[in-house]
C-alpha cells in the first residue's frame, strides 16, 4: 500500500460521518460499563456519569442525522444549501446537556442529605476509567477532525464527551475521598460540582450554535487572508476597487460577497478575467468558499446601495482605492 492510499483511508475514517458512528459505538460501551460501576457500588456520582452517557448516545444520534442532512445537495428551497444543519446538533447537545445537569443535581441533592454506604469500590474505579479512557481517545480524534472538515456538530460531540471526561474524574477523585475519609456525603458533593461543570459547557455549546445560525463571519485570520488579497489587487494602480465585502461560515461552508469596481472603459471579458483570477485565489487561500463577485463600474453603486443611504450597516471589511 503506497503512501498516498494509506492517507486516504486515514482521511476517510477521520470523516464526520464514520466518527459520529464510532461515537454512536463508544456510547452504549459506556453506558453498560459507568451503569455496572455504579450498580456495585451504588455511587450517587457514578449514577450521574452513567446519566450523562444516556445524553452522550441521544446527542450523537442526532449529530449523526444532521451531519447527512448538512451533505445534501442545495435545492430549489435551499439554494445555499443544507450546511447549516449541524449548528442545530450541537445547540441540540447543548440542550441535553444542560438536562443532564440538572438530573445529576437531582439525584446528588438526594444522596447529599440521605448518604448510603458505598461497596466494592474497586470494581466500580476500574470500569469508570476504562471509559473514560474511550471517551477521551475519540474526543482528541473528533475535535482534530473538526478543524479538518469544519464540523460544528464533531466539535460539539467532541465537547459534550470532553465533559463526561472531567465528570467520569471528578467522579473518581470524589469517591476515593469518600473512602479515605470516611464521609459519604462528599461522594454527592462532587456530583453537584460535576453537574455546574457540564450545565456551564452546555450553555457554551447552544451559544456557538446560535451564534453559527445567525451567519457569523469568517474568523479574524480567515478576513486577514481575504483582506490582504484584495489589497494587493487594489495596489496594482490599474483603477480597481474592492467594497462591501461580507463573510458568513455555514458549517463546513464558507461564503463571501463583495462588489468589485473596474475602470468605466474596460470590456466585459477583461473584468470577468480579473474576476475569475481572484475567485480561484480565493479559493486557493480558504478551501471550500463560495465567492460571489458582482461586477460594476467605477463610481457607481447598486440600487439597494443607493435605498439603503450608501449601504449603512453593511460590514466593509475591506476596500482598495
Amino acid at each position: 500500500m503506497t503512501k498516498t492510499s494509506v492517507l486516504a483511508s486515514s482521511s476517510t475514517w477521520l470523516h464526520p460521518h464514520n466518527l459520529l458512528r464510532v461515537s454512536v459505538v463508544v456510547a452504549v460501551l459506556t453506558i453498560v460499563l459507568k451503569t455496572l460501576a455504579w450498580w456495585l457500588t451504588g455511587s450517587v456520582g457514578l449514577l450521574s456519569d452513567a446519566l450523562e452517557s444516556f445524553v452522550n448516545l441521544a446527542g450523537a444520534m442526532f449529530a449523526l442525522t444532521m451531519v447527512t442532512v448538512a451533505k445534501r445537495p442545495a435545492d430549489t428551497e435551499h439554494p445555499y444549501g443544507h450546511y447549516k444543519a449541524e449548528y442545530f446538533s450541537a445547540g441540540f447537545e447543548g440542550v441535553l446537556v444542560i438536562g443532564a445537569s440538572l438530573a445529576i443535581a437531582w439525584a446528588a441533592l438526594s444522596r447529599l442529605w440521605h448518604p448510603q454506604p458505598l461497596d466494592k469500590l474497586s470494581w466500580g474505579l476500574l470500569l469508570s476509567l476504562v471509559s473514560t479512557g474511550f471517551n477521551g481517545l475519540l474526543a482528541w480524534v473528533m475535535l482534530r477532525s473538526a478543524r479538518q472538515y469544519r464540523s460544528m456538530a464533531l466539535v460539539g460531540d467532541a465537547k459534550h464527551l470532553l465533559t463526561d471526561v472531567w465528570t467520569s474524574v471528578g467522579v473518581v477523585v470524589g469517591l476515593l475521598a469518600a473512602a479515605w475519609t470516611g464521609w459519604l456525603w462528599v461522594d454527592a458533593l462532587v456530583a453537584l460540582g460535576v453537574a455546574a461543570h457540564i450545565c456551564v459547557q452546555g450553555m457554551q455549546l447552544v451559544w456557538q450554535s446560535s451564534q453559527g445560525l445567525m451567519d457569523q463571519a469568517l474568523d479574524a485570520p480567515q478576513r486577514l487572508q481575504i483582506d490582504n488579497l484584495l489589497d494587493g489587487y487594489a495596489r496594482r494602480g490599474d483603477g480597481v476597487v474592492f467594497d462591501n465585502v461580507s463573510s458568513r461560515q455555514a458549517g463546513e461552508r464558507s461564503f463571501l460577497d463583495l462588489h468589485m469596481h473596474v475602470p468605466g472603459q474596460w470590456s466585459v471579458q477583461r473584468a470577468a478575467q480579473l474576476r475569475s483570477e481572484i475567485e480561484a485565489e480565493l479559493l486557493k487561500a480558504i478551501p471550500g468558499l463560495y465567492a460571489r463577485i458582482e461586477l460594476l463600474p467605477e463610481g457607481m453603486s447598486t440600487a439597494s446601495e443607493v435605498a439603503d443611504g450608501g449601504a449603512e450597516g453593511a460590514v466593509q471589511e475591506s476596500s482598495g482605492t
